[in-house]
């Protein structure tokens, strides 16, 4: 029984990872999107919310409203006139081009309490 509940626990977490891992990735694709187009890919988006939505049955308050934040400011970013990549490299240089940072903290503190 103890090695079943040990083995659930790594599927659930593995689980996890690979959740937030889709986050990263498809929220990344589109932030830089966002930056550089006017008009969002819907399909897309609404992939990113779907995301969210399963994290809603596997995560904490914290890591749900951070991902929430990350959907906002994309949606936010497309009617705001396009960057250059000059605007790009200011950003990176002032480090406003890390939307993600707090999202990743909020899970690596979650993963963290499961261990």
């Amino acid at each position: 029984l103890l090695q079943h509940r040990h083995d659930c626990a790594n599927r659930c977490v593995g689980q996890t990872l690979t959740l937030y891992r889709e986050f990263v990735d498809e929220a990344s694709r589109l932030y830089i999107d966002s930056l550089t187009r006017d008009t969002p890919d819907l399909t897309r988006l609404v992939a990113l919310y779907a995301l969210i939505s399963r994290m809603r049955v596997l995560s904490s308050p914290k890591v749900i409203e951070e991902a929430e934040t990350v959907g906002q400011m994309i949606v936010r970013s497309y009617p705001e006139p396009n960057k250059t990549f000059a605007d790009l490299r200011a950003m990176v240089y002032e480090h406003a081009f890390d939307p993600l940072r707090s999202f990743s903290e909020s899970c690596r503190e979650e993963l963290e309490g499961l261990k």
